[in-house]
This record gives C-alpha cells, sequence and structure tokens, in this order.
C-alpha cells in the first residue's frame, strides 16, 4: 500500500487586512499622483521626497514597515524609468532599508515590483518598488490558523520611527 504523502502549506504572509483595498471603493485616478501633488505628507504617509520619487508608506502592509519607492512621474513600465529615476529610486530603497534596520530591526527584506494586473499588481498604471522588511516567523500561525495578523508596530508610529531617519533628521 503507497504511503500517503503529507501536505503542508508553502509559507506564505496571509494579509486578511487588505481586504479593503481589494474589495473596497477605489479612488478615481492615480493615487500616488494625487498624494504626491497635495502634499500633505504626514497623513498621506510620505516618509520623504526625493527629487524624482517618493518613499510612502503602504496603507494596506504585508508587514510592519512596508513600503514602497514611487516615481514622481506616472509611468507603468520599468523600462520608461530615466537613468536619474532609476538611480534614485534604489538609492531611496537603501536609505529606507538603512533606516528600517536602525529602528525596526528585522531580519531580511523583501523588494520587489509587480508590473501589471496580472502580476498583482494593485496600482497597475503608476510603477512603484515594495520594501517589505520581513522577521523569523512572520508566516507563522496566527495568520494562516487564527485568520489574524500581529503587527508589533502601528502605522503612525513606524511612521514617526522612520521619517526623521529618512528625512536626514535623525542618528
Amino acid at each position: 500500500m503507497p504511503k500517503k504523502e503529507k501536505k503542508f502549506l508553502p509559507p506564505v504572509i496571509w494579509a486578511p487586512w487588505r481586504e479593503g483595498f481589494i474589495l473596497g471603493k477605489k479612488e478615481k485616478g492615480c493615487i500616488f499622483c494625487r498624494r504626491i501633488r497635495r502634499k500633505k505628507d504626514k497623513p498621506d504617509l510620505i516618509l520623504c521626497r526625493g527629487e524624482k520619487n517618493i518613499v510612502i508608506m503602504n496603507l494596506y502592509p504585508y508587514t510592519s514597515g512596508h513600503l514602497m519607492i514611487v516615481p514622481n512621474r506616472h509611468i507603468a513600465e520599468l523600462s520608461d524609468l530615466t537613468p536619474d529615476e532609476s538611480a534614485e529610486m534604489v538609492k531611496l530603497a537603501g536609505k529606507s532599508i538603512g533606516a528600517m534596520k536602525k529602528t525596526m530591526r528585522p531580519q531580511g527584506f523583501n523588494l520587489g515590483m509587480n508590473l501589471g494586473r496580472a502580476a498583482g499588481a494593485g496600482v497597475a498604471g503608476h510603477l512603484h518598488l515594495h520594501v517589505v522588511p520581513r522577521w523569523a516567523g512572520d508566516a507563522n500561525f496566527m495568520p494562516v490558523v487564527g485568520k489574524t495578523k500581529v503587527f508589533s508596530v502601528g502605522l503612525q508610529k513606524t511612521y514617526d520611527l522612520l521619517y526623521p531617519l529618512l528625512r536626514g533628521q535623525g542618528k
């Protein structure tokens, strides 16, 4: 008699709180362009502004500290980034990682882009780079079994921790 094969769930970050983003009423126009234009950084969770890009926290994060680097120009394709935009995007990602290492002490990071709806882009028309801090065990039983995500640090506290470092005011 053949041995039964055990099936295990792959490690995942379960994010049921993103339901509001996925199923909720969508803003008209580009959510990033609107926030870049209106210059209300704290309520819009914009941590810093470069010459070509902004660093903004994700309102529906996968982990505490999940942020995005977003070009000021409304572009959808990676190939449309200018060399200056691309260089600054990488520089701001590095600066963001440095700030999170000092304040939140993650054990790793995921960086990436979802280009197009089929790839999972929630805002498909405006390219952005995700910077997601990771900790051992952040894909544990609570979100998988309990359908509950434990955030050790809230959005506003995370903003307050990272803001001075990304604006050049921290140590």
